[in-house]
């Protein structure tokens, strides 16, 4: 049994993700400014990071930015959160099998250069059987009672699924999950994660709910769905998107932006209704591929906390009222983009879809796997 205190009462609010440091996102990950992204968001108190193997070069990229000199100098290990995921392998192949996960958390250890990672979720639970979950979970804990792994959870797309999971653990283990991530299910276009899973999720003891890709895996963007120039890969049907750049273009007539509006709704309602356990206010990622990314984001994000109370945080009166006067125009507009999505609006697609077969036959391959280093 864990004797460190709740996640919820030490994770930082805001999460910087690194899923964007990735071919699917972009077409040269390596290019991006990812030593600059890394360093500016541990000096602006953004000091978490969210990574996995499934996401091509990111935990390597994000391992060499922490290796940077100036990062060793200033900011020790005990000051920042690493994230990552285990049993992803590719887009149809998984392994929940006990020495996979093993193999996976070590590897991470040693591409993040750290002898523990702070929280490993098992990533898209919806893609195995349950009885896989509660083995892999299994896993986890004796990695955490190691002290290897100081939290765990898992992640995955399907709010029914998720909540489903998580009751199970709880009931065929007698202890509930330190956290869950859901991404692109509180968005503008989507509530559910809200609306259908959160009080499930508070129910079955989930000690933090992280809110992740607040622009729908892109979606949400006046520019449309990613292109990495490679292939179409965004699930989102064409009549959905169809619907979003209607929208989009709506905003714009009025000289807004979809995904500035889409941002700051999501960060500011998930910061106020997204609250589980000990939280001041809910947990986001954020993914950016560049500075001015970065800088935006950042700076909507302490616009929206301008007008949230929190305890020591000191902000003008002038400020505060810009965040609250700004939070009734983004909600107004909310609602009417909401209405032009129509039909769309809490629509969730397929995963995984019709047919899926998992690609990986023979599970728990490695050519070896190494001891585990010992936790600090």
């Amino acid at each position: 049994m864990s004797t460190r205190p709740p996640l919820s009462t030490v994770l930082p609010p805001l999460i910087c993700g690194t899923a964007t440091f990735n071919y699917q996102y972009n077409a040269d990950p390596f290019s991006l400014p990812t030593n600059a992204i890394v360093q500016r968001a541990l000096e602006s108190g953004v000091n978490a990071f969210d990574t996995s193997p499934y996401y091509g070069p990111s935990e390597e990229i994000l391992g060499r930015a922490l290796q940077q000199p100036q990062i060793l100098a200033n900011h020790p290990r005990s000051s920042y959160y690493l994230i990552t995921k285990c049993g992803r392998i590719g887009g149809s192949e998984f392994d929940y099998s006990p020495s996979w996960i093993k193999y996976s958390v070590l590897r991470s250890l040693t591409r993040l250069h750290t002898s523990y990672l702070d929280v490993v979720y098992l990533h898209d639970v919806e893609f195995v059987s349950p009885p896989e979950v509660l083995e892999a979970m299994n896993c986890l804990r004796e990695l955490q009672a190691q002290g290897t792994i100081h939290y765990i959870g898992i992640s995955g797309y399907p709010v029914p699924v998720l909540c489903s999971l998580a009751e199970m653990i709880l009931r065929e283990t007698g202890r509930p999950l330190d956290c869950v991530m859901s991404y692109a299910n509180f968005t503008i276009q989507n509530h559910s994660l809200y609306t259908t899973g959160l009080a499930r999720l508070r129910k079955a003891g989930v000690g933090c709910v992280s809110n992740a890709s607040v622009l729908g895996m892109g979606l949400l963007r006046s520019s449309g769905v990613p292109d990495n120039g490679k292939e179409d890969w965004h699930p989102a049907p064409k009549e959905l998107r169809s619907c979003v750049q209607k929208a989009a273009r709506w905003v714009e007539e009025g000289g807004e932006k979809l995904e500035v509006v889409a941002i700051r709704w999501a960060l500011e309602r998930w910061a106020l209704d997204g609250k589980v356990g000990s939280e001041p206010i809910g947990v986001s990622l954020m993914g950016v591929s560049n500075m001015g990314e970065f800088e935006e984001t950042l700076r909507v994000w302490n616009s929206v906390l301008d007008g949230i109370d929190i305890p020591g945080r000191q902000v003008t009166e002038v400020k505060k009222q810009w965040s609250l006067d700004r939070r009734a125009e983004t909600q107004e507009l909310s609602e009417e983009i909401r209405k032009i999505l129509g039909e769309y609006c809490d629509y969730a697609w397929a995963s995984p879809d019709e047919g899926y077969v998992n690609k990986r036959v023979v599970k728990g391959f490695v050519d070896e796997v190494a001891p585990l280093p010992k936790a600090e």
